[in-house]
């Protein structure tokens, strides 16, 4: 998976067990149209599956303007209803691929994130964001509603009256709004973008793999539930880590007093 060339993303490999995945349809401000769909799909799918030695995953857009406009308008241009529905089973798998992913997904937001470019970048763990970037859900512009999970995610980034107010006048928004909101956990200059997050994603990857997913799993699921059931989940997810081999090293190597050697296992 890991080595595999896509059509439409740019796959790298920057450091140790850290993932970094570029949108690379720069002429179309990475627009996504229904292959790149496809394409993320079947990268996330195959790392839900089969994460090999990826830890951490970094999400980014190729050029200079755009992180990603969102869904393609001219490949959709004159398409029947039927056509359109289809295209669009696509893209709700594409949500999924990202939203259910159970290795952390960090977004590097270095331009324009509109419409489905907001919501890919709503589906991912975290977010930071060159200072110059923009958001915007865009849909009603054109007589639809955010249907790649902008509805559900982004009000429950930033509250629901914001996010009426941000989709219902598909009103842009700033990295910095974004960042006093919570959508962003943080804002740097463009050319320090990647090389901040890659420091986040390289602590990311240094810990221990299956804690780290197991706890990605227990705050967003556990989110979805009332305490009680949530803190029931929590020890379960908990649970999965105490035979683990890393568990293990991880103690062993705190009384060592040394930098502990992670496998995954």
């Amino acid at each position: 998976m890991a080595s595999k060339d896509f059509s439409t993303l740019k796959i790298e490999h920057p450091a140790p067990h850290v993932l970094l995945v570029t949108l690379n349809r720069p002429e179309a401000a990475n627009a996504f149209n229904t292959q790149m769909a496809r394409d993320i799909v079947e990268l996330f799918e195959d790392l839900a599956l089969d994460p090999g030695d990826t830890r951490c995953t970094i999400v980014t857009g190729a050029g200079d303007g755009a992180f990603c406009a969102g869904g393609d308008l001219k490949e959709r241009k004159g398409m029947s209803d039927e056509a359109w529905g289809k295209q669009h089973l696509v893209f709700e798998r594409m949500l999924r691929a990202v939203l259910d992913c159970p290795v952390p997904i960090v977004g590097a937001i270095n331009g324009a994130a509109y419409a489905g470019g907001c919501e890919i970048a709503c589906a991912m763990d975290f977010l930071y964001a060159a200072d110059a970037a923009r958001f915007a859900q865009t849909e009603t512009q054109i007589g639809i509603i955010p249907g790649a999970g902008g509805t559900q995610t982004l009000s429950r980034a930033i509250g629901e009256r914001r996010a009426k107010e941000l989709i219902l006048a598909s009103k842009p928004f700033s990295a910095a709004e974004a960042h006093a909101w919570g959508l962003v956990n943080a804002v740097f200059p463009k050319d320090k973008l990647l090389e901040e997050v890659l420091i986040i994603a390289t602590r990311i990857a240094g810990n221990a793999p299956i804690a780290v997913r197991q706890a990605k799993q227990a705050i967003h699921r556990g989110l979805q539930m009332s305490l009680r059931d949530g803190l029931t989940f929590e020890i379960e997810a908990y649970n999965r880590t105490v035979p683990t081999d890393d568990r293990h090293e991880g103690v062993l190597a705190f009384n060592e007093k040394r930098e502990p050697k992670f496998e995954g296992r």
